[in-house]
């Protein structure tokens, strides 16, 4: 039997000390699933690039002015999602990531759906996220919720720029 209790989508820190520890230990599995994708895989967090262990050490710090967003199932953080703060009208949707074991339960849907009401009330008037051009299903989801194919910021190959109004 499937466990279905509901998803809370939870600011981190916040006061759900269930979601505490959660945002490391997904931000480990979402560069380490990464880097195995594009071809170099590492054994573990000490063979990520700095700017990636530095966020899996330390969220707070990496993260600070930024929104990170957690899906919680009971106990279990099992998701999670950064939004940068505003800059020009603008912020990013970063670092979307559910655990594999909990995918088909619409928390993606979730994060998402909290991360652009906190964009909407934050003012902003676009929203920019960048994806992997091999993570098809990432790419459908975020075309479902309005975003479309931008011109590039990034200039790193296979990598697909998209946005939408909020």
């Amino acid at each position: 039997m499937t466990d279905q209790r509901e998803v809370a989508v939870v600011r981190w820190p916040g006061r759900s000390p269930a979601a505490e520890n959660g945002p490391a230990a997904l931000l480990a599995a979402y560069h380490l699933r990464t880097e195995a994708e594009k071809g170099e895989a590492v054994a573990g967090v000490d063979g990520l690039p700095d700017r990636y262990r530095a966020e899996i050490a330390d969220p707070r710090t990496a993260f600070a002015g930024d929104v990170v967003l957690v899906a919680l199932i009971g106990d279990a953080a099992v998701g999670c999602l950064v939004v940068t703060a505003p800059a020009d009208g603008r912020s990013e949707i970063k670092r979307l990531w559910t655990d594999p074991a909990f995918r088909g339960r619409g928390i993606a849907s979730g994060l998402l759906t909290a991360a652009l009401a906190h964009a909407a009330e934050s003012g902003v008037h676009t929203v920019r996220l960048s994806v992997w051009a091999w993570r098809t299903g990432a790419i459908a989801l975020y075309e479902r919720f309005g975003f479309t194919v931008t011109e590039s910021w990034d200039e790193r190959e296979r990598l697909v720029c998209m946005q939408r109004a909020v």
